[in-house]
């Protein structure tokens, strides 16, 4: 008997199997963050300053709130290409309304959000794909997005969108928060007045070398990592294995990121293109230059031995 593996695909338009689609995705998602948010990626998150308990409650409410933001798109009737449009508004007015919910819920009112510059994501969020997907189905996303016909969508494709949506808000609430927090004692004195700092972020000294380290990983994934990833076609995105929260890359044409680049990165890209251009043909020339003179250099010895036995032999017969 062969073993078949069955795939199963995302709804490409509006109907009941979409709702039932829907349902099961946010049930099991539920689950799985109810039982597995530890960080076992090698990287590091903002949500990791959090114990386990308020990380998941964290993002369970963003996850809520994501359903109510669904209801709320379609009571006012956007068309997909409103919501592809207005997408990075949507995805701030969503993580306002989370961070706002999150201090409510800690009875932390008195902090307020200040507007603070590039704090933006340096990962996509994808919220425009994952609303399309949810409200209208998988026929509604352009051909040649990801590796597969839009029509043949995977359910697993939704879910990890989902999955990194959520985590990345999550994310980014706590790097808001902490930011607005603006030093280490202040940062220190909130989460322990809150009883939600995780064990290992405990004193000054911790949460200066977490913060500083996020600094730099944030710094390298922007100007190296990010950039090899969009020449590669690969997306990092953030998902909930059986282990934990994990990182994987997903396909990802560059060809409308590629239009959103600054001079500098836009440049490095070229660099990439005309580096695998010429390296190819460069590293052909050396081979063949070397394996000449190899060849010249065998020939050379060669016959120079030949002529040291020819003068060895007639010395030896005189």
């Amino acid at each position: 008997m062969s073993n078949e593996i069955t795939i199963k695909y995302w709804p490409n338009k509006q109907s009941i199997h979409l709702n039932n689609a829907i349902v099961e995705l946010f049930i099991e998602t539920e689950k799985k963050i109810i039982l597995k948010t530890q960080n076992k990626s090698s990287e590091y998150l903002y949500l990791d300053i959090l114990n386990i308990m308020s990380r998941t409650e964290l993002l369970i409410s963003i996850l809520n709130q994501f359903k109510e933001l669904i209801l709320d798109i379609i009571e006012i009737n956007l068309n997909h290409q409103k919501i592809k449009k207005l997408n990075k508004r949507i995805s701030s007015i969503f993580i306002n309304r989370v961070s706002k919910n999150f201090l409510f819920k800690l009875e932390c009112n008195y902090i307020k959000y200040n507007k603070i510059k590039n704090l933006r994501e340096k990962e996509s969020n994808f919220i425009d794909y994952l609303l399309t997907y949810l409200i209208f189905g998988s026929s509604y996303i352009e051909n040649n997005i990801f590796s597969f016909e839009t029509q043949y969508t995977p359910y697993n494709h939704v879910r990890v969108l989902l999955e990194n949506f959520i985590i990345q808000t999550g994310n980014l609430t706590m790097k808001k928060l902490i930011y607005n927090l603006q030093n280490s004692p202040n940062i220190n004195k909130f989460l322990k007045q809150k009883n939600i700092c995780n064990n290992l972020y405990t004193s000054n000294r911790s949460i200066i070398l977490f913060l500083n380290n996020l600094k730099w990983q944030n710094f390298v994934y922007s100007y190296i990592y990010e950039m090899k990833s969009l020449y590669n076609e690969r997306q990092k995105i953030w998902i909930i294995s059986s282990k934990g929260i994990k990182t994987k890359y997903i396909y990802l044409s560059k060809e409308k990121r590629i239009k959103n680049l600054n001079q500098f990165k836009t440049i490095f890209i070229l660099w990439l293109e005309i580096k695998d251009l010429l390296i190819p043909k460069t590293e052909k020339l050396i081979l063949q230059i070397g394996k000449y003179c190899l060849y010249c250099s065998i020939n050379l010895i060669s016959n120079l031995i030949l002529i040291l036995i020819k003068i060895i032999v007639f010395y030896l017969k005189k």
